[in-house]
């Protein structure tokens, strides 16, 4: 990292640290046709009709619940748009003052059917990225954010340790046919997230319930990653591989020894555990941060001062004393690859953007070196079993007339990029 320089703000931040905002494939571009796709055709009447049971507890169900009782809110559709629009996109990635962008190569365009390749959607994908280095915005490529061809999904997807060749095959092919030198690569998202919704809570296609097929997936997922960084280094010597995980900071809401150990047991096994499965596979930390849970006894006992439009508690502080406990279990730099609030009013994303910032000044000061902050997410998005309701854009997207709109709090964040720069 070069020199740190102080800004106008008081913030201390240096030339490379990216600041930026994140995408995923299926959730913006439209037209894809994947394993998620058939499943949201296959279940979108039923999740329309169970809307208020899920959803009215929420304090914004007064304005969401027409949309979410509808079984087009369910169904991707066209999306965002962005894969056709995404030239449009990229200049409010350049008037934000973006110096970085995340967002993906979908597996299922490149590979639609078992072993045959689509030579046309990997000739976008190497426009689309050198279009973002040409405008001077580094890109964060992630490989595999969650869906994958109807034929692997067939196969088992990642239940079967035998089909994790299809995807390290995928990503050879990428990495051999690719035109395009990349900095950051993001493997997979969120493994834990996919393994438990998929495989324990039932809530996502294969809508699964069995801790054992859990384990095998999570087990399934880092064989994946530490195979496939390999591939990547071989190509890309220099650059710098990691993965997406969301982690949540647990903390002790009273001294009790009872909580201590439930915060140590919730960190351990929710955190650290498929970490540990990976930790010689990783040139950096890479974070999806949005959850704190204050741990009283056994259970979680959140203020819910602030919540988001999806009902979770807000607590961006807690993001300062977190990268802290994960720098120092593997001294790795940290970049935030995800961070953000489902806010369709846009109250709470410029104080959470703030807080987030800070607390990111804050663990520098520390002495945890960090890489940059991605915000969740550039657009609004298809946000997987909930559909279009949730609002996390920076920038409003009317599914309509497909109208960008800049968010207040992206102009802001924006602005703060140019000072901090010192720009």
């Amino acid at each position: 990292m070069t020199q740190t320089k102080k800004s106008s703000t008081g913030l201390k931040f240096s030339k490379d640290f990216l600041w930026g905002a994140s995408v995923s494939t299926h959730q913006v571009e439209g037209g894809n046709h994947n394993q998620w796709t058939v499943w949201e055709l296959e279940t979108a009447k039923q999740r329309a009709s169970e809307a208020q049971s899920n959803y009215s507890h929420l304090d914004c169900w007064e304005e969401i619940k027409h949309q979410a009782s509808l079984p087009s809110n369910y169904v991707s559709g066209v999306a965002s748009d962005h894969y056709n629009r995404y030239k449009n996109d990229l200049e409010y990635v350049k008037k934000l003052n973006f110096t970085a962008l995340r967002s993906g190569i979908e597996w299922s365009r490149i590979e639609p059917e078992e072993g045959i390749f689509d030579k046309q959607a990997l000739e976008h994908y190497t426009e689309y990225f050198n279009d973002l280095k040409k405008a001077g915005i580094t890109p964060i490529l992630t490989l595999w954010h969650w869906t994958f061809p109807e034929w692997f999904a067939k196969k088992g997807g990642f239940l079967k340790r035998s089909n994790v060749k299809y995807y390290l095959r995928y990503v050879k092919y990428v990495m051999d046919n690719f035109g395009v030198k990349i900095d950051f690569f993001i493997t997979v998202n969120e493994p834990t997230t996919y393994a438990a919704m998929s495989y324990y809570e039932s809530r996502w296609p294969p809508q699964k319930k069995s801790i054992i097929s859990t384990i095998r997936v999570l087990h399934n997922l880092a064989r994946a990653h530490n195979r496939a960084y390999k591939i990547i280094k071989k190509t890309y010597p220099k650059s710098q591989i990691g993965l997406a995980h969301s982690c949540t900071y647990f903390y002790a809401g009273d001294s009790s020894l009872i909580s201590r150990i439930s915060v140590w047991s919730a960190h351990r096994f929710g955190n650290e555990y498929f970490i540990n499965l990976v930790k010689r596979y990783q040139d950096y930390f890479g974070l999806n941060y949005y959850f704190a849970n204050r741990m009283i006894g056994t259970r979680a006992h959140n203020q819910k001062k602030k919540k988001n439009d999806l009902g979770w508690s807000l607590e961006p502080d807690k993001l300062r004393p977190f990268l802290s406990v994960l720098y120092k279990k593997y001294k790795l730099p940290i970049l935030i690859t995800e961070s953000g609030v489902a806010d369709s009013v846009d109250k709470y994303r410029k104080w959470w953007i703030a807080q987030s910032i800070k607390a990111i000044d804050g663990a520098q000061k520390d002495g945890v070196p960090m890489l940059g902050y991605i915000h969740w997410s550039l657009l609004d998005n298809f946000e997987w079993a909930e559909g279009f309701w949730p609002r996390f854009g920076l920038i409003e997207v009317d599914y309509k007339t497909q109208k960008r709109t800049v968010r207040p709090s992206a102009k802001w964040y924006g602005q703060v990029i140019e000072k901090i720069r010192g720009s």
